[in-house]
């Protein structure tokens, strides 16, 4: 969904006065639906209120200061109000997105999270953001089951931390060109100027997690874009640096939930609940 200055709704601001970037403000609407295409990737924004962002089909990935987090099939992104995001798209997307109230986002996670979407949850998330013009009082009904939900739900580890020092950010972008790289830490250590001792210090001060912890996150996320993209198992598995298929089956289907056969499954299967017509849509509640 790439959107201009000119093409914004009304209520859509630019953040700190630059051209590119826009914020959308749409303290009155209550839900989007929108077809994304292919690697379509939205300008940073946010939003007055906190929503929960739904592929109905595709993939979505949210993309915060804080890191990186994976939408796949079955679960749902949270973000909070007033946090600075964007969407990327990852194949023919249908993408939803419910906000919530102040007084029902408190039950939610104060940062970006992955959540579980249960069947129930699912079913009314699409009918919130759908075209059948339910009650108000039914749509406010909807969001309290929506929200009781996927609070009760589990948080999903699909958050992939964006590093803020140059040796850590150099050793990311090295790992995001080639997945599949194998390389110890002492030898990306060397490539980018630092030691084995002070990258694994790093990465645990200041991503909360080892480099093999961070690694296999940055490897399951290109995983899921390759197996929505067509891939097989064992070509994934291949380009994300797993030698063995079986190994990348147990990986992905104790952090996905699933086996990376049946996540294609559903990807294949899931497009119910898209518009008739494909079109766009933003609509109040």
């Amino acid at each position: 969904m790439n959107v201009n200055l000119t093409d914004a709704p009304p209520g859509w601001l630019p953040i700190n006065r630059h051209p590119m970037l826009v914020a959308r403000q749409l303290p009155r609407a209550g839900w989007i639906s929108h077809d994304l295409p292919h690697g379509d990737i939205s300008p940073p924004h946010q939003h007055e209120r906190g929503h929960l962002v739904y592929a109905a089909s595709g993939i979505l990935s949210v993309t915060t200061r804080r890191g990186r987090w994976i939408c796949p099939a079955n679960r749902a992104a949270w973000t909070p109000a007033r946090v600075v995001h964007h969407h990327q798209a990852y194949g023919r997307t249908d993408m939803r997105i419910v906000f919530i109230a102040p007084s029902l986002a408190r039950a939610l996670p104060n940062r970006p999270a992955v959540l579980a979407v249960s069947a129930l949850a699912r079913e009314s998330l699409l009918a919130l953001t759908g075209d059948r013009p339910y009650r108000p009082a039914t749509r406010t009904r909807l969001r309290h089951l929506l929200v009781e939900e996927v609070s009760t739900s589990s948080e999903q580890p699909l958050h992939l931390p964006e590093p803020e020092d140059d040796r850590l950010r150099a050793l990311a972008c090295l790992l995001r060109d080639n997945p599949a790289d194998t390389a110890p830490l002492a030898t990306l250590g060397h490539t980018v100027g630092a030691s084995e001792r002070t990258l694994s210090r790093l990465f645990r001060s200041e991503l909360g997690m080892s480099f093999r912890q961070w690694r296999t996150q940055l490897r399951l996320h290109h995983a899921l874009v390759l197996l929505s993209s067509g891939h097989s198992v064992t070509s994934t598995a291949h380009a994300c640096g797993w030698s063995n298929p079986s190994t990348f089956i147990h990986a992905f289907t104790s952090a996905i939930g699933q086996t990376p056969g049946r996540y294609q499954h559903d990807l294949r299967h899931g497009a119910e609940g898209r518009p008739e017509d494909g079109r766009p849509a933003v609509k109040p509640p």
